[in-house]
């Protein structure tokens, strides 16, 4: 099966600039020495150093916050919206500049990264109308003369640790919330691909945001580890795999923080008999090939009913050859770009050989793709394997690359048995004409996001996103109202002010309603 490739518009490689830290409203290079490199995936090239931090850089980054905090949360919540609402313009307006960044140092294609971005703007968006969400409660003469009522307060400073998949969608996912609830944040991005946070942390710059309220502090796993361990950070959101989110979650809460940790996933894809087998071989497409299988909601698993399976899989390689790879930011447009490094790819391509050797058949090989023109590129080919052993490790764990994993099963219970007896919970879909199967599946499947002929179930803002299982840890779902309960803490308070002509005098028992 041919694939049509795309020869990338390789661009002169500049002398690797370093990428540093945003604190206290600037950018800082420490000069600690430490750097690793950051690459452009589509011509294998460094394009930059970006730095990592020391302790004293964690340090600084923390202290910058904890001042950014002391200012930002005695503004009014008119003056927050405000700039919540500037820096959401701003956004729109140049979300291009955005994109350009993504793709150059994640690979994914323009159109995606520019996916990326406007989700995430809904959550700005949900952020600008805040002030319905942190509203306290109100309940007069709850006992006579006495009013009780609550407040919704920020936490203070708050810590966010992104994956690289998404740089700019998943750090969005939260800091708008955390933003708009009157906390000071510390993103520490991926070092795989670390400028688009710098580039947020100027735009807030320009909407006005207070300097030390969106910190960046670049880093590997001494930055993280300085997160978890500050006592000035009151909570940790994360999103990456599973072994990272549990170590971050069990760490975090020794140390006292509130956490959100979001991790792996190995999402199914169920298709019923009377299912759409065109639409289901588009979605199975879209969801599995998208972005390069680099998606924690990326479809990795089709369980195909019998008698189906062999005509999808007809239909899905037919629609693979059509697939253009290529540089993200070629003309026209590929559909596919690279996965993110050398590393990875060497580990995706390890999977196909474990799924080959444990009895899977290849139909499709993406093993030693490489693009006319980028030979150094860290490109991968879609990649369709049918018939894989559910005991195979290709199958029961989290490749994360262009690989699709045909599963037959014989009805619809043994494919419900086999999504449930999984270990991730994250996100699954269901492709069926029959609403009744559809609403039955819905009930009984446990995973925390689910499609029903949608194979991406990814939630709109003023929803949650998270899943079950060892796909999420922690009781807080990322944005929507798990949100806001997340980045604020209530206060309750019992009040009476006494009538100056009536006094009740002196009562050890007690308090009680009369």
């Amino acid at each position: 099966m041919s694939i049509t490739e795309t020869s990338p518009a390789i661009e002169a490689e500049q002398t690797p600039l370093i990428i540093g830290h945003w604190i206290n409203g600037a950018s800082v290079v420490p000069a600690n020495g430490r750097t690793t490199p950051v690459y452009n995936p589509a011509t294998g090239a460094v394009r930059a150093e970006v730095a990592l931090a020391d302790e004293t850089d964690i340090a600084a980054a923390i202290a910058s916050a904890g001042a950014g905090f002391e200012v930002w949360s005695r503004y009014s919540i008119a003056k927050r919206q405000a700039v919540l609402f500037a820096f959401r313009e701003l956004l729109n307006a140049r979300k291009g500049e955005l994109a350009e960044l993504i793709t150059a140092e994640h690979g994914k294609v323009l159109s995606d990264a520019m996916g990326e971005i406007l989700r995430g703007q809904e959550v700005v968006e949900l952020a600008t109308g805040f002030p319905h969400l942190v509203k306290g409660a109100f309940s007069e003469n709850a006992s006579t003369g006495i009013d009780v009522y609550s407040l919704k307060q920020p936490l203070g400073v708050v810590g966010i640790i992104s994956p690289f998949n998404f740089p700019a969608m998943v750090p969005m996912w939260f800091f708008p919330i955390a933003i708009a609830a009157g906390n000071a944040v510390v993103l520490k991005p991926s070092e795989k691909d670390p400028s688009a946070a710098l580039w947020m942390a100027r735009l807030w710059q320009e909407a006005g945001l207070p300097d030390g309220v969106f910190t960046v502090l670049q880093g590997d796993k001494l930055a993280v580890d300085g997160l978890l361990e500050s006592p000035v950070v009151q909570s940790i959101s994360f999103v990456g795999s599973t072994p990272i989110a549990q170590y971050i979650y069990e760490t975090a809460s020794k140390h006292g923080k509130r956490v959100q940790a979001l991790g792996g996933a190995k999402n199914h894809m169920l298709v019923l008999p009377d299912a759409d087998l065109n639409l289901a071989a588009d979605m199975a497409i879209n969801a599995g090939y998208g972005a390069a299988g680099e998606r924690c909601m990326a479809i990795s698993v089709v369980l195909a009913v019998e008698p189906v399976a062999d005509e999808l899989i007809a239909k899905v390689a037919e629609r693979i050859g059509t697939l253009r790879i290529g540089n993200g930011s070629s003309t026209p447009e590929p559909d596919m770009g690279p996965l993110i490094t050398d590393v990875h790819r060497s580990k995706v391509s390890e999977y196909v050989d474990i799924a080959e050797a444990d009895g899977a058949t290849v139909i499709v090989d993406g093993r030693g793709f490489s693009v006319e023109g980028a030979e150094d590129g860290f490109f991968f080919g879609p990649t369709l394997l049918d018939n894989v052993p559910t005991t195979s490790r290709a199958y029961t764990e989290e490749i994360f690359g262009p690989v699709l994993s045909v599963v037959r099963v014989q009805s619809y219970d043994e494919g419900l048995d086999l999504i449930n007896s999984g270990q991730f919970g994250n996100g699954t879909a269901i492709f069926t004409n029959d609403g009744g199967a559809a609403r039955r599946f819905q009930n009984e499947v446990q995973v925390g996001m689910i499609g029903i002929n949608v194979p991406i179930p990814v939630p709109v803002a003023y929803h949650s996103f998270g899943g079950w299982k060892k796909s999420l840890f922690g009781d807080a779902k990322a944005y929507g109202v798990h949100g806001f309960d997340f980045f604020t803490r209530e206060k309750a308070i019992t009040s009476r002010w006494l009538d100056p002509a009536a006094h009740g005098g002196i009562n050890l028992g007690f308090p009680q309603n009369d």
